[in-house]
């Protein structure tokens, strides 16, 4: 059965996530369980698979900063910053959330976070895909995130309709979130990216 479910099949990934499926989804940090975001039945999937609690926020993937800013009903300079230095890479921005992003994936809260993965798997499947995928880590609520694909077979199984193999991932750490919401930027979760490599560019 893993055999079926995990492969490089990108055009595969594309047409399940249009059709409302979740997709395992390498990037640099960890495995994402990817869906479209716009769609709230594909969206509540995801909590389902993880049996993750429905009031903790996702974060969306986009394909580019210009992809991130519609996601965005103000996007700030911090925002800006961070993005055009940072991205494609292990960063999360949240930032206040453009009127039609769903409450499901923002877990009832008014701001989003989004980051562009810095995986050339991902991002080829985001620019074909053109749009955005909510993607939390590809395990169970409470588990070690997964680094390989067959790390999220083992934990999710057949309730992910594909897992695309990228390789083990590079950085193998969740990403680091900036809440760039705020008037001055704060640290919400450290990652791939330290704290002071985000005071390099705006004031913390």
């Amino acid at each position: 059965m893993s055999n079926q479910v995990i492969g490089t099949d990108v055009d595969r990934a594309v047409e399940i996530l249009r059709n409302g499926g979740l997709v395992g989804l390498p990037t640099e940090t960890v495995y994402g369980l990817a869906a479209d975001a716009s769609q709230k039945q594909a969206v509540t999937k995801i909590f389902a698979a993880k049996g993750r609690p429905n009031n903790h926020p996702l974060i969306v993937h986009v394909e580019s900063v210009d992809a991130a800013r519609r996601w965005s009903s103000l996007w700030p300079q911090s925002a800006e910053i961070l993005g055009t230095t940072y991205w494609p890479g292990p960063l999360s921005v949240v930032v206040n959330k453009a009127p039609d992003v769903l409450v499901e994936v923002t877990g009832g809260h008014q701001s989003v976070a989004i980051r562009v993965p810095g995986h050339v798997i991902a991002l080829e499947l985001l620019s074909r895909f053109s749009g955005g995928l909510a993607a939390p880590s590809a395990n169970r609520f409470g588990k070690v995130s997964p680094t390989t694909a067959q790390h999220v077979f083992d934990d999710l199984g057949t309730s992910v309709d594909y897992i695309l193999d990228g390789g083990p991932c590079a950085v193998g750490l969740e990403s680091t979130i900036v809440d760039c919401s705020r008037d001055i930027p704060v640290v919400l979760r450290p990652g791939g990216i330290t704290t002071e490599d985000i005071k390099k560019v705006v004031a913390l």
